[in-house]
């Protein structure tokens, strides 16, 4: 009886083969490489757009705020997968030729900054009123104000949220494959279509994205109690 519950054509024998796996992992640790530079890039650019994105939805001009604003629910609402493809086959029909490497980096991090944007405006948020109050007393100017006052009080608290879109971002990078960068998924595949061979990739793909997370999300808690205990807080 189990003999038949249990026959090969339903429950296939695992078949790992340990050189092969050593074989390409050499390959797998360089596209690892590539992934990090790539979530790193559109990381940098995420958290400087950003913040441009979180004050000028507090600029005096309704106009600018309107239209800032509108940009970001756009933005948001829209998939990342479809901005990659935008940015790199549909800009050349306006003039706008980038190459897979730079159409992704500015996908994810024009992506993942009105993301951010929001991250920020909550920090913003949380600083007390009686802060704008001080430094209006003070006669500081708002570019004053905000260097020296709000946004050093306001990063504290939206630490955790960059910090989970960080690892939000490396989690995508992936997508970029879509368009050719040579990162995790895109090496992958290209090691299976080579050999028929896709357990082994995909299963190290997937211990790679964990070993690196895990310890990114740790660090992340770590950093934010630093801050705090820096602070006071």
């Amino acid at each position: 009886m189990l003999d038949w519950l249990f026959r090969d054509e339903w429950f296939p024998k695992f078949d790992w083969r340990w050189d092969y796996t050593w074989e390409i992992l050499p390959r797998l640790i360089e596209a690892t490489g590539n992934t990090l530079m790539a979530a790193a890039s559109g990381y940098a650019i995420a958290l400087v757009l950003g913040l441009v994105l979180a004050l000028a939805q507090r600029s005096p001009s309704r106009l600018l705020t309107f239209v800032v604003r509108e940009f970001v629910e756009f933005v948001r609402s829209t998939p990342l997968l479809l901005q990659i493809f935008f940015i790199f086959y549909v800009g050349p029909q306006f003039g706008i030729t980038l190459s897979p490497w730079v159409s992704g980096m500015i996908a994810i991090g024009l992506h993942y900054s009105c993301y951010l944007s929001e991250v920020y405006r909550g920090g913003l948020d949380s600083v007390p009123k009686g802060q704008w109050e001080a430094a209006t007393a003070l006669n500081m100017t708002t570019a004053q104000t905000y260097k020296r006052l709000i946004i050093p009080q306001a990063i504290p608290p939206a630490i955790p949220g960059l910090g989970n879109y960080l690892v939000g971002i490396f989690k995508d990078t992936p997508m970029l494959s879509v368009i050719g960068v040579a990162e995790l998924i895109h090496t992958a595949n290209s090691i299976g279509s080579e050999t028929w061979r896709y357990l082994e990739a995909y299963t190290m793909v997937g211990v790679i994205f964990l070993a690196l997370s895990l310890p990114a999300a740790g660090l992340i808690r770590a950093f934010e109690g630093f801050v705090r205990r820096k602070l006071g807080m």
